[in-house]
């Protein structure tokens, strides 16, 4: 099993990396392999929708969005964390998952998906659905956990002191790892679900 963690905040050592770091030693002791890569302080540009990717199967601009690509594809489970920015999630973060999930044209069905974020106090809830909806979009079931995957805690440190989100970061990977098995056995077992040929809708008559 693996796990590519995505940190969107521009902090190498803050409280989303002990967040993070809840969820890793939880892994370790599970055997799935997980690896961290910060994005939060990249120079990422948003998408453009010059729809090269369509042609050339990466993105147009070339960063570390084509790095991510092929870690994400190999991945058994996806997770964002994201320090919480005016009830939103980093910005650098959401186009690097704006341009990631357009560009990348692997199938990401049955891909677990878990989004933790970190707040001195409000808006994480706003955030964690926002995180979600990337996968939700893409076929991939979200793991969940005894409470919003949320810890609290402003100035570097303080997200240790935070027990209860601590455990919730635990539990959703104690979860998240159950779940990627039970997919992998199921996937063995019976394959996966069969795909209709995608019928697009639009509302606007031309």
């Amino acid at each position: 099993m693996k796990v590519l963690i995505l940190n969107g905040s521009p902090k190498t050592n803050g409280n989303t990396m002990t967040a993070i770091s809840e969820m890793v030693k939880v892994f370790d002791s599970e055997g799935v392999e997980s690896e961290v890569i910060h994005v939060g302080n990249k120079d990422i540009r948003g998408c453009v929708s010059c729809n090269s990717c369509a042609v050339k199967g990466k993105c147009e601009f070339d960063d570390v969005v084509n790095e991510i690509a092929p870690k994400f594809e190999a991945s058994d489970g996806l997770v964002l964390a994201s320090p919480v920015y005016y009830a939103s999630a980093n910005a650098t973060l959401i186009a690097c998952l704006d341009r990631l999930f357009y560009s990348s044209s692997f199938d990401k069905t049955m891909k677990v998906g878990a989004s933790i974020v970190v707040a001195r106090r409000g808006g994480c809830s706003a955030t964690f659905d926002e995180l979600n909806k990337y996968f939700t979009i893409s076929g991939m079931p979200v793991a969940s956990s005894q409470y919003w995957n949320s810890v609290h805690g402003r100035t570097p440190g303080e997200a240790a002191k935070d027990l209860e989100g601590l455990q919730t970061m635990r539990v959703l990977a104690k979860n998240m790892t159950f779940l990627m098995k039970s997919i992998a056995l199921g996937k063995e077992k019976f394959g996966l679900p069969d795909k209709e040929e995608h019928l697009w809708t639009h509302f606007i008559d031309n």
